[in-house]
């Protein structure tokens, strides 16, 4: 009976990765759908390979170990109760880390900087200014004059840049097929390039724990044809009503809320959030954000913290 039930662990640990392999499709960050996700991506892969380097031969030696040196009568392994070192397995044991942690430094750094670029393309880029609230995502188009609330529409093909800040506690802003995460805190803007590669509703949310309605900060970025996206900003300018600076307040309180469209916002209602809490931008950021942006007095501190010249 003892030998059965051993048989029957080791079948679990055997067949479970094949069972669980079912679940792949859940797992939204291995399924990229842009040139930044897929450049995580493929970090993700390197670093797994390394990972196994390190794992596979351990397990595989420790197995062996046990096989070969177990308690059983007439063992002819070697006994060596005094020994102490080697030379060779200590570098051996410390060279190969050392490697590794050298070659994933090295990739994550390289993959790091590159990001901070926006993809390439021959098309302009879209801006989307991005604010997390309790418990809700407002997007701002400056140069289309449209605002969302939950969703927000982007051009396939097409570098987009979220520029990101919070009138709430400090989030995460996180859509796993097209791009890593980035913080939205007070007082920051902070940006993220994304690019769809094909049309396709892709899921958000908030990655940093918030409160009670944490659960409920989930988004859509919808992506569609350059021509679809032009004509979905022009009707939402013609049909929906304008967020307004006493509506931005009522939508700030804490509440969740559906998807929400608007025709238009207060201009400069974003620089706005971020000067209230003593804004600044990341270096050299000041410069490549959306021409929407509104030119405040306060622009030249602002752009004196970052780094950058005012407009």
């Amino acid at each position: 009976m003892r030998q059965r039930g051993r048989w029957w662990r080791f079948g679990l640990l055997v067949f479970a990765p094949f069972a669980l392999a079912g679940c792949g499709q859940d797992v939204l960050v291995l399924h990229p759908a842009g040139p930044v996700a897929k450049e995580i991506d493929r970090l993700i892969v390197l670093s797994v390979i390394l990972l196994l380097v390190v794992i596979v031969p351990v397990l595989a030696l420790t197995a062996y170990i046990v096989w070969r040196y177990r308690d059983k009568p007439g063992n002819r392994a070697p006994y060596a109760p005094h020994w102490t070192d080697s030379r060779l397995l200590e570098w051996v044991w410390w060279a190969i880390p050392v490697v590794i942690v050298g070659i994933l430094g090295a990739y994550t750094a390289k993959t790091t900087f590159a990001l901070t670029r926006p993809p390439e393309s021959n098309s302009d880029v879209v801006t989307v200014d991005v604010v997390s609230l309790d418990w809700k995502w407002l997007f701002l188009y400056p140069d289309e004059h449209v605002a969302t609330v939950n969703y927000c529409v982007i051009p396939t093909g097409v570098p987009v840049q979220f520029v990101l800040t919070s009138d709430a506690p400090i989030n995460s802003f996180w859509v796993p097929q097209l791009a890593g995460q980035e913080y939205t805190m007070p007082g920051m803007a902070l940006r993220l390039w994304v690019q769809a590669d094909e049309p396709g509703n892709y899921y958000g949310h908030g990655a940093n724990f918030t409160g009670k309605g944490f659960a409920d900060m989930a988004f859509t970025v919808e992506a569609q044809p350059e021509q679809a996206f032009a004509s979905w900003a022009l009707m939402l300018r013609q049909s929906a009503p304008p967020l307004t600076q006493a509506g931005y307040q009522q939508l700030k309180a804490p509440g969740v809320v559906g998807r929400i469209s608007y025709g238009g916002f207060p201009k400069g209602l974003f620089d706005q959030v971020v000067w209230e809490d003593g804004g600044q931008y990341m270096p050299g950021m000041w410069n490549m954000t959306s021409s929407g942006h509104s030119q405040a007095s306060s622009g030249s501190n602002l752009a004196s913290l970052s780094g950058g010249e005012g407009r």
